[in-house]
């Protein structure tokens, strides 16, 4: 119930921006374009299973709708749709910090996850500066949903040859399960710098943190995991050209 009552405070931000805008400056300005960049992520498991940041591709449709400038704040809504390479790459270590070496590769052992996705963040946005010619500083939040496409597994080893006995963490259920639930949630946010000009367009730079309310296994008390939730780092770059402005003189 908790993370309905998040997600129902957010969708209230991003349905009220337009109907807040009758006490600003009025705006009505369209703008679609496209954004491409590196998605770093890990899963939150429960119990843990010690990881590094797995890195990947996401890029897709950016729509921002601009509707009024409250005071100094610009305010707009932000829809994407965004396809993304995600998953978990396991940090296979002894006691030591040392490599786990397979018996019967000699090699040491490794472990990634690689998952695509559909991700359809909605954002309300908040922009500080110049709307026309200049720069432009932003924050921008709201719900994020996640469509799986499919998976793929890099490992150095056979499940059946696993060596337990150097590990430091002994949890692989994750390594042989397949994904359980299909659609993923959750709450992103990102800061950026956004540059306009009037014939050439906005170009901007984010930094992004999305925190999955979701899980992507089953988490009843008979399953093994009691979280598997994701958490991504994003960094992309953004293109977006006027569909449609206000009439109004604006800098």
């Amino acid at each position: 119930m908790k993370h309905i009552y998040i997600y129902s405070l957010f969708l209230t931000l991003i349905v009220g921006l337009p109907v807040h805008a009758q006490i600003g400056q009025y705006r009505s300005e369209l703008a679609l374009g496209g954004s491409a960049g590196l998605v770093m992520s890990q899963v939150g498991f429960m119990p843990e299973v010690p990881q590094l940041w797995h890195q990947g591709f996401t890029g897709g449709l950016t729509l921002r709708y601009t509707s009024e400038k409250y005071f100094s704040s610009i305010c707009a809504i932000v829809a994407e749709v965004n396809y993304a390479e995600i998953g978990w790459r396991e940090d296979i270590l002894t006691p030591t910090d040392q490599p786990v070496i397979n018996p019967v590769t000699g090699t040491p052992e490794t472990y990634e996850r690689h998952q695509s996705y559909i991700q359809v963040p909605f954002f309300a946005r908040l922009g500080w500066g110049r709307e026309r010619k200049g720069f432009q500083f932003f924050f921008q939040a709201g719900p994020q949903v996640g469509f799986f496409l499919k998976e793929k597994t890099d490992m150095s080893f056979d499940i059946n040859d696993i060596n337990l006995a150097q590990r430091t963490s002994k949890i692989v259920a994750q390594d042989t399960k397949s994904v359980e639930h299909r659609i993923d949630y959750g709450i992103s946010a990102g800061l950026g710098l956004e540059y306009s000009h009037p014939k050439a367009g906005h170009f901007m730079l984010e930094g992004r943190y999305y925190y999955g309310l979701g899980d992507i296994y089953a988490n009843s008390k008979r399953d093994f995991f009691g979280r598997s939730n994701f958490a991504n780092i994003v960094v992309k770059l953004t293109y977006l050209f006027d569909v449609h402005k206000s009439d109004q003189t604006i800098k």
